[in-house]
């Protein structure tokens, strides 16, 4: 396994990270005991980074449980700031909410720190200094080693900096962005963002949400398929895209999903590519394509199917911001659009 240091923290962590949504019974109906044993094989392949938040269900308590007595050689990252239950205060990057949430988290985890802390998804109604000014408090206390942001557009990551900057606060060291084969739009602007300010990129969803993993095919039909496509119209793009890119692994002597994890790690600016296995076989068949490297021509014809800073379809965790989801706030008054 060959390490690679998270951006500035100098923190060692593995290219493959393991991320801990589909461990979370709630979530998956895995049972505890078997998510368990899927992290500690992860972590007896060399895997170093888990990667959970407190919305997933009870996915921190079962990683707090697989990482007992050997805590000390992962290195843990969660989240905050997306809603967990009802109550409109338990959301959000508050200073108000970030002081709770983290003791929840240490507590669930059964840690005494967090390695790195992460914004799920950007937060509007709260002033970013108000945010990173609790998470200064919490590297300065102990209780975490490096903050992160995640799902974050280019221009919030670069005021984020700048705030930290002019106000002397610990700043955001990691980025947790979509990132695949089908989803080339941060290399637009978000990953050279990210390597401008020395962050590690730390990429969701390298397998398209499934649409890579070679099990959804043009004119077969099954469970993922269906389940996956029916949600959206932009899908079908997606699955013809797919299509296109088996012919380049085959080529290359490669499943789809290995070629599919080897190029979200070739790019200078992604640290860690975060796996969703949820069983052992899932994990056997990512670990197997651990040392693939693609040659300049596969990453040619890649280019020609995806051109580089561009997006096929639309995923369904993307963030949107306020004006595109609020009518209101890109529209003038009526009466104001009357008198123009």
């Amino acid at each position: 396994m060959r390490y690679r240091t998270l951006g500035g923290t100098g923190i060692k962590v593995s290219p493959y990270g393991l991320g801990a949504l589909m461990f979370a019974s709630s979530i998956s109906g895995a049972e505890p005991e078997d998510s368990v044993r899927v992290i500690h094989k992860a972590l007896d392949a060399g895997i170093n980074l888990v990667d959970t938040a407190d919305a997933y269900g009870d996915s921190e308590e079962i990683v707090g449980r697989a990482l007992k007595g050997r805590r000390d050689d992962v290195v843990l990252a969660t989240k905050v700031s997306r809603p967990v239950g009802d109550e409109p205060n338990h959301q959000g990057a508050s200073r108000r909410w970030i002081t709770t949430a983290v003791e929840n988290s240490l507590r669930r985890l059964g840690t005494d720190h967090i390695d790195v802390y992460q914004i799920h998804r950007v937060d509007p109604s709260t002033d970013i200094e108000e945010t990173l000014s609790v998470l200064t408090d919490l590297v300065r206390s102990g209780k975490v080693r490096a903050i992160g942001s995640s799902n974050t557009p280019a221009s919030q990551i670069v005021e984020a900096q700048w705030v930290a900057e002019r106000r002397g606060l610990h700043r955001f060291r990691t980025e947790q962005p979509a990132y695949s084969l089908l989803n080339r739009g941060i290399e637009r602007e978000v990953l050279p963002a990210l390597q401008h300010y020395g962050m590690g990129a730390l990429v969701w969803g390298p397998l398209g949400q499934g649409l890579l993993t070679g099990r959804v095919r043009r004119n077969q039909e099954n469970g993922l398929r269906r389940a996956s496509l029916v949600r959206h119209l932009s899908d079908e793009q997606r699955v013809d895209t797919v299509e296109r890119l088996v012919p380049v692994a085959e080529e290359a002597g490669l499943p789809l999903i290995h070629l599919a994890m080897a190029f979200t790690i070739a790019h200078p600016g992604v640290t860690s590519a975060i796996l969703g296995a949820r069983t052992m076989e899932h994990l056997d068949g990512l670990l197997a394509g651990l040392d693939v490297a693609l040659d300049d021509d596969v990453l040619d014809r890649i280019d020609e199917i995806v051109p580089p800073g561009t997006d096929v379809g639309r995923l369904d965790q993307e963030y949107l911001p306020p004006a595109l989801l609020e009518p209101d706030l890109r529209r003038r008054p009526r009466r104001d659009r009357a008198a123009a």
